[in-house]
């Protein structure tokens, strides 16, 4: 999604919004990210007005006042955390461990299939089909993808082929090297 990311290219547009469709979207990030709970007063604020930047291919960014990235989706999918917030709050997502050997492939965009998935050095969340992961690396410490799973856990066990994660932001794309939108 953000492998050909230019901030100049891409961004078209800012948007201010209201009050009431900032409180939709607050709702919305509650119920999809439940472990988030007090720490969605610390990411957005109440009081804090934020904005939606429009990208090409459909895509909104979710941006605080002070213009830091923290959510992004296409079309009307579902919001998904950036790296950088992900990093923060490690907790707000569940977890899809890969073995050593795919590191290289999703850094270079790659979606994760599911040998990747099941190896021995891989771990599974149970989750089920269409659910937004943090994908973490064997004896790595940080996530290195947000993606969007495929298939459950349980099917990805039991094919164990094809595409199992969908890689939708990973280290080093185009939305994080993207500064603050001011």
């Amino acid at each position: 999604m953000f492998k050909k990311f230019d901030e100049k290219e891409s961004v078209s547009g800012t948007q201010q919004l209201k009050s009431s469709v900032q409180k939709g979207i607050r709702h919305k990030l509650i119920e999809s990210f439940p472990s988030l709970g007090d720490y969605l007063e610390k990411i957005l604020p109440k009081k804090d007005a934020f904005r939606i930047v429009k990208c090409h291919e459909h895509v909104e960014l979710l941006v605080r006042s002070d213009g830091e990235l923290l959510f992004f989706r296409q079309r009307d999918g579902p919001w998904m955390p950036t790296l950088k917030l992900l990093h923060k709050y490690p907790f707000m997502l569940p977890w899809m461990q890969v073995d050593k050997g795919a590191i290289r492939f999703i850094l270079s965009g790659a979606n994760i299939m599911c040998p990747g998935l099941t190896s021995p050095g891989a771990k599974m969340s149970k989750v089920d089909q269409n659910t937004v992961v943090a994908v973490m690396a064997e004896g790595k410490q940080h996530a290195l993808c947000v993606g969007l799973t495929s298939l459950s856990a349980e099917d990805i066990a039991k094919t164990n082929k094809g595409i199992g994660i969908e890689n939708c932001h990973y280290l080093n794309d185009g939305l994080w090297y993207m500064k603050p939108v001011k």
